[in-house]
């Protein structure tokens, strides 16, 4: 269910930092390093951090990197 443009926390899926790491191929220790420098948001369980499945897409969707907009003109 949805209230005001956002989602209710039933309708949140959480990811472990292995399932991120693995959705991003990329180390466990590369995740723990997003969500402490705050590029990643998470939140704190215990000792264990989860991560809503919807922060990992937008921030994979605003990593892409556009080589069309002429940032390397090598070649």
């Amino acid at each position: 269910m949805e209230t005001n443009g956002r989602q209710g926390l039933s309708d949140i899926r959480f990811l472990t930092v292995a399932e991120v790491a693995d959705v991003m191929r990329v180390s466990k220790m590369t995740v723990y390093r997003l969500v402490h420098s705050g590029d990643l948001p998470a939140v704190r369980f215990g000792r264990s951090f989860r991560v809503p499945e919807r922060a990992v897409h937008d921030y994979l969707e605003s990593s892409f990197v556009d080589r069309r907009s002429g940032g390397d003109s090598a070649g």
